[in-house]
């Protein structure tokens, strides 16, 4: 970690200069230079998200638009996603697939009636974008957004901040997308998130990423929240972290994502494969053949369990990786999430991961740690 003037040849957001302003301690992620946290404390920021309404910078999020005839076909080709179906103003969870079966990236697909809105991962962004040109069609046309912010208002008092702003988007339900005007800014806003708690992601024109924030700041409930507790709130919630828990080595099948694939898509379904990496992921679906498991961990103790901590059985044999793992402020324990052997990823079953020559006891345990909270009306 570094301070925000020694974060210098990095991509900026349109909001840099107000964390900076606000006494953010800025660091590099996936190019840009970041909010990691805030005076208030990593620990703090989560229990107030959890408590009230966290505002996040997410404008290092790749924001994309495709256009074109059959444009949600084409994108079939690329995604095990059911995305031909999805009704306009919906939003789905997506995998890019490689012919591995690997997973490429994980994004967000909104149908927009006469286009998609596609949001992927920062750190996946340039080649997710060549993987969609080289992929799609010529006649389908992608246009990389450059000049939208993407904030994240999250936590069970994020309803009643904007209910303030505009009640037309609290009348969202969990997964729609709506473009509405708050205070003249032209917003597109999904009732989501990546904390577990309902909430909003809203993007705005860079040009007025700055009011916007302010006018949420404004507000009693809301604090920002950095990168730290953002990684914190989303573990608790068992989302996978692209990079970390999932990638090009991995399938959608050991990520324990099956429900990310749409069941059109799957064996026996209408418009069943297609999609890079198909005959691997539908084949290890069918015959349960795959041989390790995505699994929630739970430590004894207080020490957190970090990602690389080497997995083992209680004969020392070596079965698994922890991937994602930090103490849970919510959850009062160490929590984390990793691969093991299948044999080894029963729930209550015990696991002992070696941290620094010492093997300490783990617990396979249900995901997610803490109650998801997103509104479905």
């Amino acid at each position: 970690m570094s301070d925000s003037a020694a974060v210098t040849g990095l991509k900026q957001t349109a909001l840099h200069d107000l964390h900076v302003e606000q006494g953010a301690k800025m660091v590099e992620f996936a190019g840009y230079s970041m909010p990691v946290q805030y005076p208030l404390g990593v620990k703090k920021e989560h229990e107030h998200t959890r408590a009230k309404a966290g505002l996040f910078d997410v404008s290092h999020m790749g924001q994309l638009i495709l256009r074109g005839e059959n444009v949600q076909a084409a994108l079939e080709t690329l995604v095990p996603t059911d995305i031909v179906d999805l009704p306009v103003g919906m939003q789905r969870y997506g995998l890019f697939t490689s012919d591995t079966g690997g997973i490429l990236d994980d994004l967000m697909i909104v149908n927009g009636g006469d286009h998609l809105y596609v949001v992927v991962n920062a750190a996946c962004k340039d080649q997710d974008v060549a993987h969609l040109r080289v992929g799609l069609p010529m006649e389908i046309e992608l246009e990389v957004l450059e000049d939208r912010a993407l904030l994240a208002l999250q936590g069970p008092l994020a309803h009643a901040v904007m209910q303030r702003l505009s009640p037309e988007a609290c009348e969202l339900t969990f997964m729609h997308h709506a473009h509405v005007t708050i205070d003249g800014i032209e917003c597109w806003v999904s009732r989501s998130g990546y904390t577990g708690e309902d909430g909003f992601e809203i993007s705005v024109p860079d040009a007025e990423a700055e009011r916007f924030a302010r006018l949420l700041l404004a507000a009693e409930e809301v604090e920002f929240i950095g990168l730290g507790a953002r990684d914190s709130l989303r573990l608790e919630a068992g989302l996978c972290l692209y990079g970390h828990d999932l990638d090009t080595t991995t399938s959608p099948v050991e990520a324990s994502l099956i429900w990310a694939l749409g069941k059109v898509r799957r064996q026996g379904g209408a418009r069943e494969g297609g999609f890079p990496g198909a005959d691997v992921i539908l084949t290890q679906i069918a015959n349960k053949d795959h041989t390790r498991k995505r699994v929630g961990l739970v430590a004894e103790g207080r020490a957190p369990i970090r990602e690389g901590a080497k997995l083992f059985d209680g004969e020392g044999n070596r079965i698994g990786v922890v991937t994602s793992g930090s103490f849970g402020p919510s959850y009062g324990k160490p929590v984390a999430m990793g691969y093991v052997a299948i044999a080894h990823s029963v729930l209550d079953t015990q696991v002992f991961a070696d941290v620094r020559g010492k093997r300490l006891p783990m617990t396979v345990t249900k995901m997610p740690f803490v109650e998801q909270r997103y509104y479905r009306g």
